[in-house]
């Protein structure tokens, strides 16, 4: 069993720039694949980005795609996710999620994930 906290969150401009963390303990980090998602004020949690076990394959949101960048570290048990000419509809609470079952699996669904972290602020004004 993998636990994930975030970090990295703040009040930004829009334009700028911030990279968010998700620090895995727990388990062996490489195998899990990650995802990021999102959730603004009164609006459902929305996939952001995901990446495989290894960090060889990447997917985006297509609101992600183009300004933001996820990766990973394995060697420090860590996923990232680069947020560049970032605007206030990026406004949320950005969490990670992990799974060790990728078979077949659409990255994009909240319920192929098994393990959360509690999500980091990131607020972005106009």
């Amino acid at each position: 069993q993998v636990q994930l906290v975030e970090s990295g969150g703040g009040l930004v401009q829009a334009g700028a720039s911030l990279r968010v963390s998700c620090a895995a303990s727990g388990s062996t980090f490489s195998r899990y694949a990650v995802g990021w998602f999102r959730q603004a004020p009164g609006k459902e949690r929305e996939f952001v980005a995901a990446i495989s076990e290894s960090g060889g394959s990447t997917f985006y949101a297509d609101s992600a795609k183009g300004r933001f960048t996820i990766s990973r570290d394995n060697a420090k048990n860590t996923a990232y996710l680069q947020m560049n000419s970032l605007k206030p509809e990026d406004t949320a609470v950005y969490s990670c999620a992990a799974t060790d079952y990728t078979t077949n699996q659409d990255m994009s669904l909240m319920r192929t994930y098994d393990y959360w972290g509690r999500g980091t602020q990131v607020t972005v004004s106009s």
